[in-house]
C-alpha cells in the first residue's frame, strides 16, 4: 500500500495551491487526487467561452431539489469537475469580499481570521498588472489583469450609472468596496489564468508530487478518531492510499460534506439511515449552506455587436485574430464586464447587492437566450441571505449524487432585498446613456404592477451566481465542522480546506477567498509540521 505524508481531495482552488504549497518541502510526499479531467480544453482557456463548459464532462452537473419557495423548480449548479476547479470554468473575476465579513468570521470566535490578518494570504498570491498598494501583491503567482477589451456598451452603462446617481469605483479590493467599475480578472495576456495554471502546472514534476485524475474518492479511513488514508476508484479498481501526516478535503462545498459523512462524520440519524456506521455525531456537517442568487432584468439591443452574435461570420475572423494576435478582443471578455456594490437601505454597515452587467443575453445560464438577437442584461445579485439550506446524503453510496437544498427565498427578507435590487438595475437601464443601445425590454416582459409581481418572476427566473459555501463550518459552536485552524473537530489528521469553511458567506465572488483560504491553510499545515518535527528532535525520537 502506498503511503503519502499529505493527500490532497480535490485539485480545485484550494487543491491547487496547498499542492504547490506542501510539496515545496521535497521531504514532503503529496499525493493529489481530482475526480474529472485535465484541463485542456480550449473553451476552458478562452474566457468569452465560460459557459460553453456548463453540462460537459468538465462540469459536475449538480441540480438541486424542488426548490419550494422558486416556483418548485429544481436549479442547476454548475461546479468545475476538473483540473482546476471552479477556476478554470468559472467567469474569472477577482473579488474578495468586504472586510467587515472577515472582521465577523473572527468576531464569531475564530482567532487570526479577521481582515487585516488574512490580507496578506490575498496579497501572497496576488501579482496584480494594475496596482501595487497597501491592499494588493505583485510577485505571486496568480495574475490579477484589467479588460484588455471593453465592450462600448458596457462603458455606456458606466455612464449611465453615474446618470442615475451613483458612484464609480476602479478597484473593489481596495479600501472602499461600493460603486460601479469594471471587474478585475484571472487573467494573462488575455488567457484564463486559473488555480491550475498560476499554482499546479508550473510544479507538476516535482518527484514528491503525484497528482491522478479521475479518481473518485469514496471516503476517509479513520481509526481510533485519526485519519490514516483514504479509498478511491479509479478505472473500476477500489484503491485505498495511506496519509503518515494529514488527509485534506477540499472537494468544495456540496462534496466535502458528502465524503465526511460517507466517512461515519455527520449528523448521526442521517448516516444511520443510510446505512453508514458513525464514526461521530457531527450535527453541522451539511448544514449552512448559503449562496448568491442573481436576478436580472434584460433588454433587446438595437445594435447588432453584443457578445450574443459573436460567433456569427464574419465577425468571428476578427475576433479571433484579435485574440490569437493581439491576446486581446472580444473573446477575451468574461462577458459580465462592470459590476457593483451598493446599501439598498441607508442604515446598512455595508453592501447588501452586488450587480453584474453583461453586453449580451444571459437568461438561466446562457441556455434560454432568444437565439440569433442580440440583448444585454444587468441583474442584483443577493449578497448576505437569510436563507440557509443543507447538503446530505442521497444514499450510502459514493457515486450518488448528493442532495443539494439551498432553501432559496426561504426567508422573505432575501426576496424584499432582491426588489429594491431590481428596482436600482431597471432605474439605471432607464438613463438616456443607453438610449442608443436599449431596445424593447425582453425581461420582464411587460411593466410589473407590484413588488409581489416582481418576486414571482425572482422566483421564477433568479439562478445561483455560482458561490455555495458554509458546509463545513469554521468555529466553536455545536454546528462548527473546523476550528480555527481547519482540523475537522475530534479527529486527528483530517481538515478541511476550501469554500465550505466559511462560517458566512462573503459580500462578492468567492473564488479569490478560497485561494486565501488556501494559502492561509497550508501555512497552518507547515508550522504543524514543522512543531511536531521540533517536539520529536526534541524528545530524541526524530
Amino acid at each position: 500500500m502506498q503511503h503519502f505524508d499529505y493527500i490532497i481531495i480535490g485539485a480545485g482552488s484550494a487543491g491547487c495551491v496547498l499542492a504547490n504549497r506542501l510539496s515545496k518541502n521535497s521531504n514532503n510526499k503529496v499525493l493529489l487526487l481530482e475526480a474529472g479531467e485535465e484541463d485542456k480544453a480550449n473553451d476552458i482557456k478562452t474566457p468569452i467561452a465560460f459557459s460553453k463548459l456548463f453540462k460537459t464532462k468538465y462540469d459536475w452537473q449538480d441540480e438541486t431539489v424542488v426548490q419550494e419557495h422558486m416556483n418548485n423548480r429544481p436549479m442547476f449548479q454548475p461546479r468545475g469537475k476538473v483540473i482546476g476547479g471552479c477556476s478554470s470554468t468559472n467567469a474569472m473575476i477577482y473579488m474578495r469580499g468586504n472586510r467587515l465579513d472577515y472582521d465577523h468570521w473572527a468576531d464569531l470566535g475564530n482567532k487570526g481570521w479577521s481582515y487585516e490578518e488574512i490580507l496578506p494570504y490575498f496579497k501572497k498570491s496576488e501579482d496584480n498588472q494594475v496596482y501595487n498598494n497597501e491592499y494588493h501583491g505583485v510577485g505571486g503567482e496568480w495574475t490579477i489583469d484589467t479588460y484588455r477589451y471593453q465592450h462600448p456598451l458596457s462603458k455606456a452603462l458606466l455612464s449611465a450609472i453615474k446618470q442615475a446617481g451613483h458612484s464609480l469605483n476602479p478597484d473593489f479590493n481596495g479600501e472602499v468596496q461600493e460603486g460601479f467599475g469594471f471587474h478585475q480578472l484571472n487573467q494573462k495576456k488575455g488567457r484564463r489564468w486559473s488555480a491550475a495554471d498560476a499554482f499546479l502546472h508550473p510544479i507538476r514534476n516535482r518527484s514528491n508530487l503525484e497528482v491522478i485524475t479521475k479518481a473518485h474518492v469514496s471516503k476517509v479511513v479513520i481509526e481510533d478518531n485519526k485519519a490514516q488514508g483514504i479509498v478511491y476508484e479509479r478505472g473500476g479498481k477500489q484503491i485505498e492510499v495511506r496519509a503518515d501526516r494529514e488527509v485534506i478535503l477540499s472537494a468544495g462545498a456540496f462534496n466535502s460534506p458528502k465524503l465526511l459523512m460517507l466517512s461515519g462524520l455527520g449528523p448521526a440519524a442521517h448516516l444511520q439511515e443510510n446505512g453508514i456506521e458513525v464514526v461521530q455525531d457531527m450535527p453541522g456537517v451539511g448544514q449552512n449552506l448559503q449562496d448568491h442568487l442573481l436576478g436580472g432584468i434584460a433588454y433587446r439591443s438595437k445594435k447588432s455587436d453584443t457578445y450574443d452574435t459573436i460567433e456569427g461570420f464574419p465577425r468571428i475572423l476578427g475576433a479571433l485574430w484579435q485574440f490569437l494576435i493581439n491576446k486581446g478582443g472580444p473573446l477575451s471578455s468574461n462577458v459580465c464586464e462592470v459590476g457593483g456594490f451598493v446599501r439598498t437601505l441607508p442604515d446598512l454597515p455595508a453592501p447588501d447587492i452586488q450587480f453584474a452587467f453583461a453586453p449580451a443575453f444571459y437568461i438561466r445560464h446562457g441556455f434560454d437566450n432568444p437565439q440569433g438577437e442580440n440583448g444585454l442584461g444587468f441583474g442584483p445579485i443577493l449578497l448576505q441571505p437569510y436563507s440557509v439550506g443543507e447538503v446530505k446524503l442521497r444514499d450510502g453510496h459514493a457515486a450518488s449524487k448528493p442532495l443539494i437544498d439551498p432553501k432559496y427565498f426561504s426567508d422573505e427578507r432575501d426576496v424584499a432585498t432582491m426588489i429594491r435590487g431590481a428596482k436600482i438595475a431597471d432605474e439605471i437601464l432607464s438613463q438616456s446613456a443607453l438610449d442608443e443601445y436599449r431596445g424593447a425590454r425582453y425581461l420582464p416582459e411587460k411593466d410589473l404592477d407590484s413588488d409581489e409581481e416582481m418576486a414571482d418572476l425572482l422566483r421564477d427566473m433568479a439562478e445561483t451566481l455560482y458561490h455555495p459555501v458554509g458546509t463545513c463550518k469554521m468555529g466553536k459552536d455545536a454546528m462548527s465542522v473546523v476550528d480555527e485552524n481547519l482540523n475537522v473537530r475530534g479527529i486527528e489528521g483530517l481538515r478541511v480546506i476550501d469554500a465550505s469553511i466559511m462560517p458566512k458567506i462573503v459580500r462578492g465572488n468567492t473564488n479569490a477567498p478560497t485561494i486565501m483560504i488556501a494559502e492561509k491553510g497550508a501555512d497552518m499545515i507547515l508550522a504543524a509540521q514543522a512543531s511536531a518535527q521540533a517536539t520529536a528532535v526534541s524528545a530524541g525520537t526524530a
